[in-house]
């Protein structure tokens, strides 16, 4: 086992501010960050960037003396700066890499780190196995004060703002004009977080009408979290009926996240949206090109894939592994269930900006509303997607049982014919009817994620139920 405070998991390492997420355990982790910039990179140049929660600046400027202090050049964020336009500025100025000081949609009593590596994507396991690996020798070299510098004094960084770069980078991948023809009415709901004044202002820009919500810094989000949740999105909603709006656009925390809201308030599945987006870039833009989804994401994207003659790239949960596809230019599009979403041609990392104006350009250019879309898709792909995430909360001894029945190979399950099992990340049983489940351990908590997808909302709901009973039997 190890027993190094500092863990990556899906994205980044993420920790309880002033329990796991301390000054020294930062100090350690951009150590170690440092240490392996450098074996990279010669004279490797660092972007340090920051959300918008509690301490954010202070531990901004620990890392940049820490860099300094182990003689990388710095380029610290002056403000709140959304994870897409940091990955972007990685980009375009060729940097060695950045550090995110960010917990993303957390709750508020949590923070944590993103390192994004020279290719702008977020770290793939090797890197962060090697950060981890690091941590550990500072630790078992000096257990009192591992990563302890010596000069205490504030480092002067030079100060970057990358809105007006990123924003730039938006107007060659939107089409504006569509937008701005259509006269919609939109509100923008930034949950207290980095969208603020990058969604709205895009927007207000073109000559859209926007209304803005929660666009100043609350470090309590408001108590709920800045998660792009149906129950966190409830105000959007209310707002959107209220004013008569085309529909609501939401960022998370740090940006890289969408959340949408259709005109009468329904907030709607990620899931339903990255197969509408897909779809509507293979017409509009002409890529005739395959999309990606993780394991977990509604197959109506492989259907809308097959109605336009191309495939789709399933791999395991992290968006890591889709940036890898989007690098290689193999994919118009990839998208993960969790609300996350990139297009060929743009960063390797989730953008919750581009998402929300690539959707109100949707909205624009077809006239409907998205459930309007959904449903017209329905028809034409022949038949209905209903996706369900669960998150079972099981013992050690539930959960060990569980993973023991999801090993074994089923020819029937629940009473269903499978067809398939995958076990690209955790254990995906295809059944004979076209609807699925999968089952795979949470990374982070100490939960067992069910996700099932089947043609109708009763469908799923059985199968969810079904599932449900079958993980927890003796």
């Amino acid at each position: 086992m190890s027993n190094s405070p500092i863990k990556f998991g899906t994205s980044g390492w993420r920790g309880l501010i002033a329990d796991d997420f301390t000054f020294a355990n930062v100090r350690l982790a951009v150590t170690a960050i440092a240490e392996h910039v450098k074996s990279k990179a010669q004279e490797p140049i660092i972007l340090v960037a920051y959300d918008t929660r509690f301490y954010s600046e202070e531990f901004s400027q620990l890392a940049v003396d820490t860099l300094q202090h182990h003689g990388i050049r710095t380029l610290l964020c002056e403000t709140f700066t959304p994870t897409p336009a940091v990955a972007f500025e990685i980009m375009r100025r060729k940097l060695d890499g950045a550090i995110n000081f960010t917990a993303s949609h957390n709750p508020a009593q949590y923070h944590g780190l993103k390192f994004s590596s020279a290719d702008a994507g977020p770290a793939l396991p090797e890197v962060t196995r090697d950060i981890e690996a690091r941590v550990e020798k500072m630790i078992a070299k000096d257990p009192i004060s591992p990563a302890a510098t010596s000069h205490g004094k504030k480092s002067a960084s030079e100060k970057v703002n990358l809105r007006e770069s990123y924003l730039k980078r938006l107007e060659e991948l939107v089409h504006f004009e569509t937008l701005r023809r259509a006269k919609p009415s939109l509100v923008v709901d930034a949950l207290h977080g980095c969208g603020a004044g990058y969604l709205d202002r895009t927007l207000t820009d073109h000559g859209v009408t926007v209304r803005s919500m929660r666009a100043e810094r609350d470090c309590l989000f408001d108590g709920t979290g800045p998660d792009v949740s149906e129950e966190n999105l409830a105000p959007l909603s209310k707002a959107v009926v209220d004013s008569k709006a085309t529909a609501g656009l939401a960022t998370d925390g740090d940006a890289d996240r969408f959340g949408l809201v259709d005109l009468d308030g329904t907030w709607i599945q990620p899931n339903l949206i990255l197969a509408l987006v897909y779809d509507y870039l293979v017409e509009t833009r002409k890529w005739k090109m395959p999309a990606a989804r993780s394991v977990a994401t509604t197959q109506m994207i492989d259907a809308v894939a097959k109605l336009h003659g191309q495939t789709v790239h399933q791999t395991p949960v992290g968006f890591k592994y889709i940036g890898q596809l989007i690098r290689e230019d193999k994919i118009a599009l990839g998208g993960e269930e969790s609300a996350g979403l990139t297009i060929r041609g743009h960063i390797p990392e989730k953008d919750g900006i581009l998402a929300c104006l690539l959707v109100a350009e949707m909205i624009a250019a077809r006239g409907a509303s998205i459930g309007e879309q959904v449903r017209s898709m329905y028809k034409r792909l022949g038949r209905e997607f209903w996706p369900v995430r669960e998150n079972l909360h099981l013992s050690d001894e539930q959960k060990a049982k569980a993973v023991k029945r999801v090993a074994v190979d089923a020819s029937t399950l629940a009473g269903r014919k499978v067809i398939s099992i995958d076990r690209t990340d955790g254990a995906k049983f295809v059944f004979d009817d076209g609807s699925w489940m999968l089952l795979r351990l949470s990374g982070t908590e100490p939960l067992l994620r069910l996700y099932v997808e089947a043609e109708s909302a009763a469908a799923s709901s059985k199968l969810t139920q079904e599932a449900s009973q079958w993980v927890l039997q003796n």
